[in-house]
């Protein structure tokens, strides 16, 4: 695998503390843990890095992170393909890499911050590289933005339509 240097070799993978406190809606307890993450999953375009998600992309993210040393980074933009076959990716993260597939890098895994390390080796800005997880134009997206961002009505829950 590309060189790495020991700040950049481990992920948070998310240990779960347990509480009895039934007291407070707000605490997550063993019991209702696996409720809490599913409702998060019911927030339309948002996917939350849970611990599940560190574990699935691990090597993504460990890739991305390996583009922060110069010499990873040429070597990637040498030959995408054959940088990321030194990963143990699976086909469907690379395939988001190759494409440049932020939302799908996600879904499987990655991390926005990152993934940043990737857009920023393409030489574009952090705006313009989300600007495509949008659809939108880059001038547009900015204007929206600017405007105060996206309306959330119909933004709030995938089952509940609201």
């Amino acid at each position: 695998m590309p060189e790495l240097d020991g700040s950049n070799r481990s992920l948070l993978l998310g240990n779960q503390t347990e509480t009895s406190d039934e007291k407070s809606p707000h605490v997550i307890t063993a019991r209702n843990l696996k409720a809490e993450l599913a409702e998060l999953e019911d927030i339309p375009g948002t996917r939350i890095f849970t611990a599940a998600r560190a574990r699935q992309g691990y090597h993504l993210n460990q890739f991305a992170m390996s583009l922060m040393k110069p010499v990873n980074r040429e070597a990637f933009k040498a030959d995408e393909r054959a940088y990321l076959d030194q990963w143990p990716m699976t086909a469907d993260q690379r395939q988001a890499v190759l494409k440049r597939d932020y939302n799908r890098a996600i879904e499987l895994g990655g991390n926005i911050y990152f993934l940043a390390k990737l857009i920023f080796a393409d030489g574009i800005s952090f705006a313009q590289g989300v600007a495509t997880m949008t659809g939108m134009s880059f001038e547009d997206y900015t204007e929206m933005m600017v405007a105060g961002g996206r309306s959330p009505v119909g933004q709030r829950s995938i089952k509940d339509k609201y």
